[in-house]
């Protein structure tokens, strides 16, 4: 019987016994609530140590860098003043909300809008027209800014002073020319040419690199080659002070060139004159596959690792030579003489190399340690991470989307983790009579050694895979057997070179740093004839990069558990992008190349002009092993004097027409028709003209239906500087349907009953 004083209770239960462990009807248990309480509070816990003292700073720049992500996915450009007041309003409100927990918060929504509002200025202050049709006969004049050595031809950056050409009114300040071998002139000369150019190029494939915005960033407004020859004269003014000093480093390294060409050559040569001048595009094409397909290609481009080396060996030679003199050694602070004189030469290494941003970035990061050092500060933090993070981003907002930026901070981030993380960990008992005999046979430094490039080279693979289509898998192994000769002989060895050369004695140098470079380039050709050495990943978009990205930051910056999030995260990331569809038909932006994948699940070119590039790019993205000139890209392609078609993987033909008299008989045959001519108005099959290509360029079309789901370059209402919009009425959206065989009008465009948005 039920106790009068129960009754209420007993209603309450539902089918439990004992009543105190009883759970609420449609609730959970005490212990399954004690359960979820311990992991809330665990949780909270761990978010409160993330969120301590000194644990802010790191993320600043990760909130800046996301503001200057969100500037370059913007369809058009801000407004300034908009984007400048809105920084300012969210900064200053930050700052009143600093002592109430929206603060976190609050400072980084304002970092975000900071980034943008730089970005923003950025294009601003540097804004100036870009070519947006080929110009085939101008007449330049200006001063030569650059010049670069390359293997079959040279090339060089002109500042405009006049402009003519014909049908033409246009006048850019800067434009970048090829020439042939030898033919380049010297910096800082006054030239006048006729030349070539043609607008700054536009991705080859919708989400492909956009080297027009790089070349914006630079000032060029156009490429192309020179035609005939150059003529030098006297300038009518200076050219001023800053091109007097481009003139002066150009000779600085031209000289520094001739000195080592008169010991080593070849790729020696290259490789040597790279390495101390940042001068790289000499290198034979076989070797340089060979180091980036190894994973050594990093040695070839001044970055962090370079700065380090230069920095690291002044400062230990300066600090060693002052040791010697126990005057000093006892009452002076020698280490941050050593850190000052570090300091100088690697602002002097900055400058040879052409102070390129991947260049600024490293020594930024470089600086701020030495300044540690000076000032009596841990060197290597995540803090210092931080400081050089947001210092290169504030200078250059552009360089975050640029491949150098994100591999050598996803790079240093690990190898910072590493040091603060990992090293107190790594060898903790150095008493244990093993762990001690490990450590006095160098056991520490080479697992140092063998953890640094594992870190290294996974932090840089998400991004290697986006932008190269391609990972090391043997990378580990090739910087193993070559970082400790390229550390401890051929860096120190070119600095000795420096030294010497105005003495005449640095011949032994040369020769000595050539040695290494033997070796450096041995082992680069071995591992990349390894089984297996070259893997290929196809093309993904930039969300899964993001992903990727944000699993790498939180791997990297989080201190508690939590951290673990960042590898579910990656984990994500990589199913996201290999589960990415790659297209079934590829158009170029001036439609004169088209790929379709046929039935055997590869790419068959059509090709109505030879653009290795293009191949070579579409191939990569494609994972295809194959070379450009392949016979096996045209199997399947049927091709006559007026145009080619090639199957689809379901028999629908493709078609590619170079005359007016094979639109009739593609029409009704194909099921898509890339031409330059109008099509006739009855024409049946889906058409993409080069009026439509010029407005939206390339384009990539994956099979749906009857029909086509299409990406293309420039999305519909995109208007950026460095890729502006077309006026114009036709576009296709993001689905390409069947055209009706019954007569249209004579506009060849599919209309808006032909286009359906995609869900």
């Amino acid at each position: 019987m039920v106790e009068p004083g129960r009754a209420g209770r007993s209603r309450e239960i539902a089918g439990t016994w004992p009543v105190g462990r009883a759970a609420p009807a449609g609730g959970l248990a005490p212990a399954d609530l004690g359960l979820w309480s311990s992991l809330a509070d665990t949780l909270r816990a761990w978010a409160r140590a993330e969120a301590g003292a000194g644990r802010l700073l790191p993320w600043v720049p990760v909130a800046f860098g996301a503001g200057i992500a969100f500037y370059f996915a913007a369809d058009h450009e801000p407004v300034l003043w908009v984007a400048t007041a809105a920084a300012l309003l969210l900064t200053c409100a930050a700052v009143l909300v600093r002592r109430s927990r929206l603060f976190v918060p609050a400072i980084m929504i304002a970092a975000v809008a900071a980034g943008f509002a730089m970005a923003t200025w950025k294009t601003a202050r540097i804004a100036h027209t870009a070519l947006a049709k080929p110009l085939y006969s101008v007449s330049l004049s200006g001063f030569v800014e650059t010049r670069d050595i390359r293997e079959r031809t040279d090339r060089f950056v002109l500042r405009v002073t006049s402009m003519e050409a014909q049908r033409s009114d246009i006048t850019l300040e800067r434009v970048r020319l090829s020439v042939r071998k030898g033919t380049a002139p010297e910096v800082g000369s006054f030239v006048q040419l006729k030349a070539r150019l043609m607008p700054p190029l536009s991705p080859l494939r919708p989400g492909s690199y956009d080297f027009s915005r790089d070349m914006f960033f630079q000032g060029i407004g156009a490429s192309g080659f020179v035609m005939g020859a150059i003529t030098t004269s006297a300038s009518p003014d200076g050219g001023g002070l800053r091109l007097r000093y481009a003139a002066f480093m150009q000779g600085l390294r031209d000289g520094i060139d001739a000195r080592i060409r008169a010991t080593l050559d070849g790729d020696n040569r290259a490789i040597a004159t790279a390495l101390l001048t940042g001068r790289r595009d000499a290198i034979t094409t076989p070797v340089n596959d060979a180091m980036f397909i190894s994973g050594l290609g990093h040695v070839l481009s001044i970055s962090g690792y370079h700065m380090a080396v230069v920095a690291g060996i002044v400062f230990f030679a300066v600090r060693a030579l002052l040791a010697l003199i126990p005057g000093l050694a006892v009452s002076f602070p020698i280490k941050k003489w050593s850190a000052a004189a570090a300091l100088i030469a690697a602002a002097f290494y900055l400058l040879l190399s052409g102070a390129e941003v991947a260049t600024q970035r490293s020594f930024f990061m470089t600086a701020v340690v030495l300044i540690a050092v000076m000032v009596d500060r841990r060197a290597i933090t995540f803090r210092t991470l931080a400081v050089a993070a947001l210092i290169v981003l504030a200078v250059a907002p552009e360089s975050l989307v640029h491949p150098s930026f994100q591999m050598s901070f996803a790079a240093t981030l690990g190898l910072v983790a590493l040091v603060q993380i990992g090293m107190p960990n790594l060898f903790a008992s150095p008493d244990h009579s093993a762990t001690a005999r490990i450590a006095l046979w160098g056991g520490r430094e080479l697992a140092m050694l063998f953890l640094a490039s594992l870190i290294a080279g996974l932090a840089t693979t998400p991004y290697a895979a986006f932008h190269f289509h391609r990972v090391t898998p043997f990378g580990v192994l090739a910087n193993l057997a070559a970082m400790p000769v390229v550390s401890a002989l051929v860096m120190p060895a070119g600095l000795l070179g420096l030294i010497a050369a105005p003495f005449g004695l640095d011949g032994v140098f040369w020769w000595l740093m050539g040695i290494g470079i033997d070796w450096m380039i041995a082992v680069s050709q071995w591992v990349a004839n390894l089984p297996g050495a070259v893997g290929r990943i196809a093309a993904f978009g930039t969300a899964p990069l993001v992903a990727a990205s944000l699993g790498i930051i939180l791997m990297g910056l989080l201190r508690t558990p939590l951290r673990w999030s960042g590898a579910v995260v990656l984990l994500v990331a990589i199913a996201w992008a290999v589960s990415v569809r790659q297209p079934d038909v590829l158009i170029a932006g001036d439609g004169r190349s088209v790929a379709v994948r046929g039935n055997d699940g590869h790419l068959h070119l059509i090709a109505a002009s030879k653009d290795a590039f293009l191949a070579k790019e579409w191939l990569a993205a494609d994972a295809d092993p194959r070379s450009a000139g392949d016979a096996s890209l045209g199997n399947g392609v049927s091709c006559d004097e007026t145009g080619c078609v090639a199957p689809l993987a379901d028999g629908r033909l493709i078609a590619l027409a170079l005359r007016v008299d094979a639109l009739e008989d593609d029409c009704s045959r194909a099921a898509l028709v890339v031409t330059a001519r109008p099509a006739p108005p009855d024409c049946a099959a889906m058409v993409v003209d080069r009026e439509h290509l010029a407005r939206q360029g390339g384009l990539a079309l994956a099979r749906r239906g009857d029909g086509f789901a299409v990406q293309t370059v420039r999305v519909r209402g995109a208007n950026r500087p460095w890729s502006p919009a077309i006026a114009g009425d036709g576009y296709y959206e993001s689905n390409l349907a069947p055209r009706p065989a019954a007569p249209r009008s004579r506009d060849a465009t599919p209309s808006e009953a032909d286009l359906q948005t995609e869900d």
